[in-house]
């Protein structure tokens, strides 16, 4: 058995395609062929099903876990190698809601591309949930995000503290008070994250505690999306303080306090317990707990 077996089987599974492997492996449809049949001859099993599209087996299912494994253990072994006595650097796969990367990402990135140029980082943008499950299952190295829940698998660190605040267009019948009371939002047309996020389940959370039953007009997957639709004045929204500066200090928006919203609730940096950190993750993470407050949430 050698890495490149492995390899094959892991492609074959993702595009159940003997020919398709080969084209992504730069390989000939019996070389493929040969190296599962390699692989089956001395492990004594059928790993694939070769009807059409083909199929791992049972044993193929079982074969490869242990492979993905040992694949991973490669790849951190040459990232430990490659460690030794070198500048951080290396690629971060960061995972983050779409408010968090646009407020907040450019300046931790600026600052840490400045000082470490041999860090590459991509980021990706999805829902809070996504991004704890991602990091669980490897699929990104960190996450920014909201820590309203405690996941026993992961390590959290809170960076900074948000609040989420009433917003409405400033031709909205609300953008002449400065605070309302609680009971306005009874009646009040509401957009709203959708439920799968961590800002939703927050407000209803919250509304749910007080009583009350949003009248929800629309639906939306992000902040950015919530805000455009409020600024067309289509409604009114309870979004993240952070995510709406901008706006604020463009007057596209208006905030309005209502004081039972006046709940903080942090935001921190996550990552899998026990995994190995590479030097670029160890520096990125020493440098994100190192950051005072104020550099989160200081005004651009």
């Amino acid at each position: 058995m050698n890495l490149n077996q492995l390899e094959t089987l892991i492609t074959i599974s993702k595009t159940m395609s003997f020919r398709k492997a080969g084209e992504i492996l730069n390989l000939t449809q019996p070389a493929v062929s040969a190296q599962i049949k390699s692989l089956e001859d001395e492990f004594k099993t059928v790993l694939i099903d070769r009807n059409q599209p083909v199929t791992l087996t049972d044993s193929g299912q079982v074969f490869l876990e242990h492979a993905e494994i040992i694949l991973q253990t490669v790849e951190d072994l040459k990232q430990r190698l490659s460690d030794l006595n070198q500048t951080p650097q290396g690629h971060i796969h960061l995972g983050t809601t779409t408010s968090i990367a646009i407020q907040i990402l450019p300046r931790v990135l600026s600052y840490f591309q400045n000082q470490f140029p041999l860090i590459k980082t991509t980021i990706h943008s999805m829902t809070t949930s996504q991004i704890m499950h991602s990091v669980e299952n490897g699929t990104i190295d960190i996450g920014i995000t909201y820590l309203f829940d405690k996941h026993p698998a992961l390590e959290s660190s809170v960076l900074y503290y948000d609040t989420f605040e009433l917003v409405v267009s400033p031709d909205h019948p609300l953008a002449r008070f400065a605070h309302v009371p609680i009971e306005r939002l009874h009646e009040l047309p509401l957009i709203m994250l959708s439920p799968e996020t961590a800002g939703r389940r927050f407000v209803d959370q919250i509304l749910k505690q007080l009583y009350i039953t949003p009248q929800v007009v629309m639906e939306l997957s992000s902040s950015e999306e919530v805000k455009r639709m409020v600024e067309l004045n289509l409604g009114a929204a309870i979004i993240s303080k952070l995510s709406i500066q901008s706006e604020l200090r463009l007057g596209t928006l208006k905030m309005i306090k209502v004081n039972e919203l006046e709940i903080s609730h942090p935001v921190g940096v996550v990552y899998k317990s026990g995994r190995y950190l590479s030097s670029a993750l160890h520096q990125f993470l020493q440098d994100l707990k190192g950051m005072q407050e104020t550099q989160f949430i200081g005004s651009e």
